[in-house]
């Protein structure tokens, strides 16, 4: 997803742009070798769908065309923290709701459809074309026949994932490798499908939260179904056995976590395993030097705890900032220009991410300065949201992306939480 919106994003800026995929593509919305996670729920908040409504105009519709939902998350969506669920929001908030592979397969076909951008599959990346005096210039690959080839280029972009070789790289050919903020979460998941009535559209969120090392979420997808996913952290391993999975929906505080899965007909042939060891951040824009030609995005960039359904919509937030800082600089220093930008909006995601994981003793890695003081008045504020329709609109809002964090401390909304 990351590759497919930067393939946008630069298409506005060259003649030609070149997609090199290591998988074979699918026709329709499958799930790729190279990407396991697509068997897993995926969410796009709201600063992701906004971001690829810009870069491919329609593109919700697309999605609802091609069965994906739109449902109310201030009515629609039941958020059980704290004891008790959110009170409704006062404000209609859009959401949009499918499988991964389904929004893959839209932004894909709508890479296809520009006249610039070449999707190339079975292509393995080997290495960079480097010229000490210009910098990246290309990419050495093998097609899916095992034969090498050369693609020159003005710019790479690499989004190859959290197993980017970009920082090994550095340090073969003299840079500095970025440094790495690690926040170790060990968090497994396990996911089936369900079958759901026509009609039914409540999405189900109940993340871990001490000292229950325990999740679970339903979102309604394509095909009538319900992508429906147990979460362990810390060592708590969601199941395989349906026996035993059935046994853990049944632990949670909230009857429709192990009804649903208990009363609904299973739509997938397994129950598909997944785990998470740690959320990385890899600190680019901390650089003074950096190749010419070469920038990095999306979770090669920073990875997060996958519970809290932030990568698609940073992978597109990434991209917007390629696509500004090209519009504003070219590629005169385009890393350089890039990584601080990158960097100021992951850090508002990093912070609402790891801050929560932080609520776990277990919890490792270097901790944001004020993580504990800010994560008691977010207790507080939950707990107040069970009745509070106001803190329901401000917290969701932080939580899609759409407000910084900090928004949750203005008069009006502190008053709301620290009243008697």
């Amino acid at each position: 997803m990351s590759g497919l919106a930067a393939a946008r994003a630069v298409s506005d800026a060259f003649d030609e742009v070149a997609v090199l995929e290591r998988d074979p593509l699918p026709e329709g919305p499958e799930t790729r070798a190279g990407a396991p996670q697509t068997d897993h729920p995926h969410v796009l908040l709201e600063a992701g769908r906004t971001t690829l409504e810009d870069f491919f105009p329609g593109f919700s519709e697309d999605v609802i065309r091609n069965g994906g939902l739109m449902v109310d998350a201030a009515t629609e969506m039941k958020y059980y923290e704290n004891g008790g669920f959110f009170a409704d929001g006062p404000n209609r908030l859009p959401m949009l709701c499918a499988s991964r592979a389904l929004f893959e397969h839209v932004t894909r076909e709508r890479v296809r459809d520009l006249e610039n951008v070449d999707l190339r599959d079975g292509c393995r990346f080997v290495d960079y074309v480097f010229e000490s005096k210009d910098g990246v210039r290309g990419v050495r690959y093998r097609d899916e026949d095992g034969t090498g080839a050369t693609l020159s280029a003005d710019l790479v972009v690499d989004a190859t994932g959290r197993t980017s070789r970009t920082p090994a790289w550095l340090e073969e050919h003299g840079f500095r490798a970025p440094d790495v903020d690690e926040v170790t979460v060990d968090v497994t998941y396990s996911t089936i499908r369900l079958d759901r009535p026509t009609g039914e559209r409540t999405v189900l969120f109940v993340p871990p939260s001490p000292p229950r090392t325990r999740g679970v979420a339903a979102i309604p997808i394509e095909d009538d179904q319900w992508e429906f996913i147990l979460q362990g952290i810390h060592g708590d391993t969601t199941p395989t056995d349906p026996d035993a999975f059935l046994a853990f929906a049944n632990s949670f505080p909230v009857a429709e976590a192990g009804r649903l899965p208990a009363e609904r007909e299973w739509t997938s042939e397994e129950i598909r395993h997944y785990p998470f060891p740690s959320s990385i951040r890899r600190r680019y824009d901390e650089l003074e030097a950096f190749p010419d030609g070469l920038v990095v995005t999306g979770d090669a960039i920073a990875s997060f705890n996958p519970v809290y359904g932030q990568g698609m919509s940073i992978g597109a937030l990434d991209a917007l900032m390629v696509h500004r800082t090209l519009a504003e600089n070219g590629l005169d220093d385009l890393a350089l220009e890039y990584f601080p930008r990158a960097a100021d909006l992951i850090e508002q995601a990093w912070r609402v991410a790891v801050g929560a994981d932080f609520e776990f003793p277990q919890t490792t890695g270097p901790k944001p300065r004020g993580t504990d003081l800010f994560n008691r008045y977010v207790n507080r504020l939950i707990r107040k949201a069970h009745a509070d329709d106001e803190l329901t609109d401000a917290f969701y809002r932080v939580f899609r992306l759409e407000r910084s964090a900090t928004t949750l401390l203005r008069p009006g909304i502190a008053w709301r939480v620290l009243r008697p």
